[in-house]
């Protein structure tokens, strides 16, 4: 057998650990705003139906393929895909599409970073009653300053990477396993006490009835690549992350029944959040869909005239920093794993000189929204052009040839024996990974890069 976990010398402590780390590599700030707005813009929920529809004929059967080549391969995204080409007497080009996953993460992680420093300024103002007393305008403003302040936004871009780093040389059992281990249930502990407050201060009923009314009327080819292309990303597929948690994982642990669990749970997340979030939302009669901008810049006005909104504020943007930073850790272990593997490098070392590079390319996105907001490449800023590139090229394209690699190129009996499926549900699921699982992400490429 190949790999073993020899690459990086670490596992995971338990199936629980596991289950919470991945699913902290799932559930990110995307979830915390996006997945709400887009359900109750595309029909409540007919849309979560759609939604969870995709999740488990195209989300959770290449969850099941990445962690199933991780195990099996034991190493980094990149070193994985060239041994098991080798092992399948396949060409060892492979190799490049987990290095495509590799540099996905880590360009992910240089504009997150930086973010995930405005939950930071954010969640310390509203504890310390900086929005207190202000006007709408006022709050506005708040933002406007802090974006266009870039000595600002270098300082907590530092703060945030600095923290995933050192969290990251700790190794897998003491660093990410022991780091998701506090934050998920918090997390979770966060999250719920948000929903009752909401519920109890805000407009239950409006928000319940944009979120779980099964409006059909709304729903249409548009919202079916939308809900597509959520179950995909949200779940945090195609960025080698999924590969590299699974090469930590047991040999005892089931992945089938495993990547069922950790999609139920980003799921409720992303539902949760949205009961903490609109009964606010419709209380105050702010706009539900202005996407970024609902979070940094008219939650903070309606925490300001609500009970306890200083307390509850300062709660909602800490949920938020442990959402940034359990998936931050993941998006980097690929290519510290990487630079272990490849330069014999110590963990240390190969964080320390990750968090550099991410560091440095984060200036990008810093600069991008005040000195260097004049730079414009094919109409959009340097931030917006590395989130193009990502999210719409390197993911959905790294998901397709994922797919392809586990459906077509992988032998069965390796699959089987990684997945430890009966033969009838192992059927379904291979077919499912080597025809629908690369069209239906191939459609989100399409509809991403604007041919459709």
């Amino acid at each position: 057998m190949i790999g073993g976990n020899s690459g990086t010398g670490g596992k995971w402590s338990s199936r629980f650990g596991f289950i919470l780390a991945a699913t902290g590599a799932a559930v990110g700030l995307g979830n915390i705003w996006k997945f709400p707005y887009i359900t109750g813009e595309n029909g409540g929920g007919a849309f979560v139906l759609v939604y969870l529809i995709c999740v488990l004929l195209i989300g959770i059967p290449l969850m099941i393929a990445e962690l199933s080549l991780g195990r099996r391969g034991g190493k980094s995204p990149v070193n994985t895909l060239l041994d098991l080409a080798r092992e399948s007497m396949a060409p060892q080009w492979w190799w490049m599409v987990g290095m495509m996953g590799v540099l996905a993460g880590f360009l992910i992680l240089s504009y997150y970073s930086v973010v995930a420093g405005w939950t930071l300024v954010y969640s310390i103002k509203m504890v310390t009653g900086g929005f207190w007393g202000l006007n709408a305008s006022e709050i506005s403003n708040v933002y406007d300053q802090l974006i266009s302040d870039p000595v600002q936004l270098l300082f907590w871009h530092t703060v945030f990477t600095g923290g995933t780093m050192w969290l990251v040389a700790q190794g897998v059992q003491d660093g990410l396993e022991r780091a998701v281990r506090f934050m998920m249930p918090a997390l979770f502990g966060l999250l719920i006490l948000l929903v009752i407050y909401s519920l109890l201060v805000g407009d239950a009923s409006q928000a319940m009835n944009f979120l779980f009314s099964m409006d059909f009327d709304k729903l249409s080819g548009d919202s079916v690549l939308v809900a597509l292309g959520q179950a995909f990303f949200s779940i945090g597929l195609g960025m080698g992350m999924l590969i590299m948690y699974g090469a930590y994982l047991p040999e005892d642990v089931n992945i089938a029944e495993s990547s069922f669990i950790i999609a139920a749970a980003d799921t409720a997340v992303a539902l949760l959040a949205g009961l903490a979030i609109f009964p606010i939302v419709f209380a105050n009669q702010l706009e539900p869909g202005s996407g970024a901008g609902l979070i940094f810049q008219t939650l903070p006005i309606a925490f300001s005239h609500m009970p306890l909104g200083s307390i509850f504020g300062f709660l909602f943007f800490l949920l938020l920093v442990f959402a940034a930073l359990s998936s931050s850790i993941a998006l980097i272990e690929p290519a510290v794993s990487w630079l272990m593997e490849s330069r014999q490098l110590s963990r240390a070392d190969a964080a320390l000189y990750s968090g550099v590079a991410v560091w440095l390319t984060g200036l990008l996105t810093v600069f991008s929204f005040n000195e260097w907001a004049s730079v414009q490449i094919f109409g959009m800023n340097l931030f917006e052009l590395i989130d193009y590139l990502t999210s719409n090229i390197f993911l959905p394209l790294g998901g397709v040839l994922i797919a392809v690699f586990t459906g077509w190129v992988v032998s069965q009996s390796l699959l089987l024996e990684q997945a430890r499926m009966n033969s009838l549900v192992f059927k379904i699921w291979i077919n499912l990974v080597k025809y629908l699982v690369p069209a239906g992400i191939f459609l989100v490429l399409l509809s991403a890069i604007g041919v459709f």
